[in-house]
This record gives C-alpha cells, sequence and structure tokens, in this order.
C-alpha cells in the first residue's frame, strides 16, 4: 500500500467530489482517479477497496470540515451568550456552503450506511464522537444551555444545513440567517 500522504489526500479530496457529484454508486476506484487526474489503478494502491475509501472519506471530511483553529479562537474571545451562539452557528453554515462536497458526501455516506452494516458501525461512532465533541466544546465555553439543548441545537441545525444544500429555496424565504437566531433564542436560556 502506497505511503505519499499529499497523494492520499488529493485521492480521497477527489472521491469527496465524486460522492457529492455522483452518489454512493458512483464511487469507484476508477473514478476516483479520474477525478483526480492520476493513471487508472493509483486509487487502488492506496486503498484496499471501497470499504476501506468510504471509512477513510468519512475521516478526510472531518479534517476539511473542522474550523480553522485560529478563527475559531478569534471568534471564542466574545463572551459567552446567545450572541456567540448564533455566531457560532453561522460559521457552521458558512463553512458547509464554502465546502459543500464534504457536507453532500457525508450524506451520501449515511445512505450507504443503511445498506452497508460495517459502514452504519463505523459511521455511528465518527457522528457520536463528533456530537459528543460539540456537546463538550459549547458547554466547556461556558455557552448558555444544557447537554440535551445542544442536542436539540445540533439536530435542528442538522435539517437547516441538509434543507440548505439539497432544496435551498425552501428556506429562502424564511431567511436561514433569521431562522438560525431563533434556533438559538428558542433552544437556549438566555445569558444571566
Amino acid at each position: 500500500m502506497r505511503q505519499n500522504p499529499a497523494r492520499r489526500t488529493a485521492l480521497l479530496d477527489a472521491a469527496i467530489e465524486v460522492l457529492a457529484r455522483d452518489g454512493s454508486r458512483g464511487l469507484t476506484l476508477r473514478a476516483v482517479d479520474t477525478q483526480a487526474a492520476v493513471p487508472t489503478g493509483t486509487a487502488s494502491n492506496y486503498f484496499t477497496n471501497r470499504a476501506d475509501l468510504l471509512a477513510q472519506v468519512m475521516r478526510r471530511t472531518r479534517e476539511r470540515l473542522t474550523p480553522d483553529p485560529a478563527a475559531l479562537a478569534d471568534t471564542m474571545t466574545a463572551p459567552p451568550s446567545r450572541d456567540l451562539a448564533v455566531t457560532l452557528m453561522r460559521e457552521i453554515v458558512e463553512r458547509m456552503r464554502r465546502d459543500r462536497s464534504s457536507h453532500l458526501a457525508l450524506l451520501e455516506l449515511r445512505l450507504e450506511a443503511t445498506r452497508r452494516p460495517e459502514l452504519h458501525a463505523e459511521l455511528t461512532r465518527f457522528l457520536a464522537a463528533d456530537l459528543a465533541a460539540n456537546i463538550d466544546f459549547h458547554v466547556g465555553a461556558g455557552l448558555p444551555g444544557d447537554r440535551r439543548a445542544v442536542v436539540l441545537l445540533y439536530l435542528a441545525m442538522f435539517g437547516l444545513i441538509v434543507e440548505d444544500l439539497t432544496v435551498p429555496g425552501v428556506l429562502a424565504p424564511h431567511r436561514p440567517d433569521t431562522l438560525i437566531e431563533d434556533l438559538v433564542t428558542r433552544l437556549l436560556p438566555p445569558t444571566p
């Protein structure tokens, strides 16, 4: 198995684009080679099989969607409040809009996991760990709301993101930025 990290990352980024554009059925090692503009067979030197590719794509999406630490540190200089929570939620949507492919690829992975038990187990662990980390971050930052409120906010934001990714016209008249503010106001208690 090849160990060139830059090539592996390029192949994973190509796989994310293929998955986002063509769906799970279009994701083949050959399609990844084509998207990455590398010789046929290159992806098969980096991934043992399609299941391995899917698992690595899942991890790569996390890398791509993780906020820039410096930008997050700058945002977190604001005092813990609903306003800061609104800013954080808006930043999530901005990251989604900048990297639609990673979010669409994750949606495709969710669908594929309904048909593949091994992927289902791994994706469940992956998403559960992300949710737990988000809850810990929120609570640890002193933002308003308890752990349950953060789960509700996660679910509401997931729905907003899916709509914005797939059928943005549905929420356009309701102004997603305003919806985010309403979600935070309704789900998180006022700052004392």
